[in-house]
């Protein structure tokens, strides 16, 4: 798993219990798997086709930094899955799990299109030293 972003608790993150929200929480990991997956797929035309079951394991709070973590579990022909874990930086606890993510490749026309990649890329290899 790679955790890639960090997110810093604050107020307006926060429900009526004084814990995250975890729409918020939810809306993060979204837009995480989303630009994660245009850059694997290099589509800007990306978007959420699922998520599995949510599996809420304990909060978060007021002050606490947590990280998202996104693992590609398999390309298909116009989509990519993936699966995510959020923990606290701090204690590693473990805050939330979805095991199924899948984000689709669109074309143009907003249908699924396909995208022809087969294996993890990372952008570094992708630019050539001229």
């Amino acid at each position: 798993m790679n955790f890639h972003t960090r997110k810093w608790i604050k107020p307006e993150d926060l429900n009526p219990n004084g814990t995250l929200f975890g729409g918020r929480l939810l809306e993060w990991i979204d837009e995480e798997a989303a630009l994660y997956a245009i850059i694997q797929l290099e589509n800007p035309r990306t978007v959420t086709k699922f998520m599995s079951e949510i599996n809420f394991r304990s909060s978060a709070k007021k002050g606490d930094i947590i990280e998202i973590g996104l693992e590609t579990v398999k390309f298909g022909t116009a989509s990519l899955t993936l699966a995510c874990e959020v923990r606290n930086k701090m204690t590693r606890e473990v805050i939330i799990t979805i095991d199924t993510i899948v984000m689709v490749s669109l074309g143009a026309d907003g249908k699924p299109q396909p995208h022809g990649k087969t294996q993890l890329e990372f952008v570094k290899d992708r630019l050539t030293d001229d």
